[in-house]
């Protein structure tokens, strides 16, 4: 149940629960200072911090990097962490694995000045822009800043575009007849009581760009996202709806076995559930052909700001950046690492297929259709 992002431009083709009574940081390394007497806590780049061998030197004194809302099975995120902690011996503590990008903003707004306050956050892009506009997080440019596309990156590096992927529709081959492989199919008979989301889409990006993938789908657009309310609506009044929250636990289980999610998440329980007997389908639909990104950014307060800033050096690493498209996720330097070599060609050619090339909303149609949201979901899957 996490979050989504903004724009995606595509190339061809936990965890440690933290200690409940926070106090205040004490973490020695807070006001350490790097190039020029910069604060590790207000540097802007690694060589404002003394370089990368500063940088890594003081992180590794902090020990622990504090994150949150990123589950190990969520586009390879294991791999993340046990290559980031193998690397530099830093703990990752991963508190509330599953929750969404409104608990990441919400953790950092009631921990500052806590030593279990978020180091960094994986947002949905419209949920960064927000954070970054309440002055939540810090301005960053990783080594690779430059390379990220126009459009994917905040202009003051206060969050940038990590991993994405489209909307798809997952399904249980052996639970169900046939597949379905539109929305339109969504709303037919044979699927009562089957079809899900991951999570609610007034928190929750995965959802939030289920019901706006639905909305292109039944004659809205990026400044009408209420078909997508009403064709929810429609799923509720015909049965079809289900109302269970999609996990790995639920796919498993068979409790959702069709599943509107981010095509990378619905591939890898196709691998990861297939030794167990379950036959996972993907489709990407070609009705409502819906991709975005999801979001890095630093909390502007983080008690570990030095492994907070290493964190997202490695995370934009070629390394890093191979290990989300490990996890059928299309990360944001793809094209670039594409025309240098470094991206793995094999995990680049079993990503989901899809037809057609997506548009993407703009931060204000964003901002927009998650206020229609708030105010109508509630009401659109009461009746």
């Amino acid at each position: 149940m996490r979050t989504t992002g903004i724009a995606l431009a595509l190339t061809a083709a936990s965890v440690l629960t933290l200690a409940a009574c926070g106090a205040k940081s004490d973490a020695k390394n807070v006001d350490s200072k790097g190039k020029g007497g910069v604060s590790l806590a207000a540097a802007g780049s690694a060589e404002e911090a003394g370089g990368m061998d500063a940088l890594v030197a003081a992180a590794k004194k902090e020990g622990v990097l504090n994150a949150i809302a990123i589950p190990r099975d969520w586009a390879n995120y294991g791999a993340l962490i046990d290559g980031f902690t193998k690397r530099y011996g830093i703990k990752v503590a991963v508190e509330n694995p599953d929750g969404t990008s409104q608990d990441e903003i919400n953790a950092v707004r009631t921990r500052k000045g806590q030593d279990r306050a978020p180091d960094v956050l994986d947002l949905g892009a419209s949920f960064a822009q927000s954070a970054a506009q309440q002055g939540l997080t810090a301005p960053y440019k990783v080594a690779a800043y430059g390379r990220i596309a126009e459009g994917q990156k905040d202009a003051k590096a206060r969050w940038f575009n990590d991993y994405g992927g489209y909307v798809s529709i997952g399904c249980d081959a052996k639970r169900v007849k046939e597949c379905p492989q539109t929305f339109a199919d969504l709303l037919k008979p044979q699927y009562k009581g089957q079809v899900a989301l991951n999570g609610n889409p007034t928190k929750s990006g995965s959802a939030f760009a289920g019901v706006y993938a639905a909305a292109l789908a039944s004659g809205g657009s990026f400044d009408d996202i209420q078909p997508g309310l009403d064709f929810f609506g429609k799923l509720k009044k015909n049965g079809n709806y289900n109302p269970v929250e999609s996990t790995p636990a639920t796919v498993e289980k068979g409790e959702t076995p069709i599943s509107l999610d981010w095509d990378y998440l619905n591939a890898g329980y196709g691998e990861e559930f297939k030794s167990k007997g379950l036959d996972w389908k993907v489709a990407v639909p070609s009705d409502g052909v819906y991709a975005q990104y999801y979001s890095q950014a630093i909390n502007k307060d983080a008690p570990h700001p030095a492994a907070a800033r290493l964190w997202q050096e490695y995370l934009y690493s070629a390394e890093g950046q191979n290990l989300w498209l490990k996890g059928h996720a299309r990360p944001a330097l793809m094209a670039a690492m594409e025309a240098d070599g470094t991206l793995d060609k094999a995990a680049a050619a079993a990503l989901p297929k899809v037809a057609g090339t997506p548009k993407f909303p703009s931060e204000a149609q964003t901002a927009k259709a998650k206020q229609v949201l708030a105010a109508g979901w509630a009401k659109a899957i009461s009746g």
